[in-house]
């Protein structure tokens, strides 16, 4: 095999595995039932939607994130935006993780 053709194993969570740690965590952190959360897409509201995510249960999926997905999220990182909706949660979740 030449350098070419050699391909460096993915590393880190694929997409499809931090959804399932995403729905996992929501579930866990907020006391969901599973059904509810299998039916999340992309523009599920999260914050200001589910009366289950106020400011504290916050505090919680953060640092649920952090230990699942072995990421960082500085103070900075958070705002409404990545809380608004499912979507924009995942879309954060996967940018902190290839970020490292």
């Amino acid at each position: 095999m030449t350098a070419e053709t050699a391909h460096a194993a993915p590393t880190g969570p694929s997409r499809s595995d931090i959804d399932q740690t995403l729905r996992a965590i929501l579930r866990d952190v907020l006391g969901l039932d599973e059904a509810q959360v299998v039916g999340f897409d992309s523009d599920t509201g999260l914050f200001g939607h589910l009366p289950e995510l106020d400011s504290m249960a916050v505090a919680g999926l953060l640092t649920e994130l952090e230990d699942r997905l072995d990421i960082v999220i500085e103070d900075e990182d958070v705002d409404g935006e990545m809380l608004e909706s499912y979507g924009g949660l995942l879309a954060f979740a996967e940018a902190k993780v290839v970020e490292g």
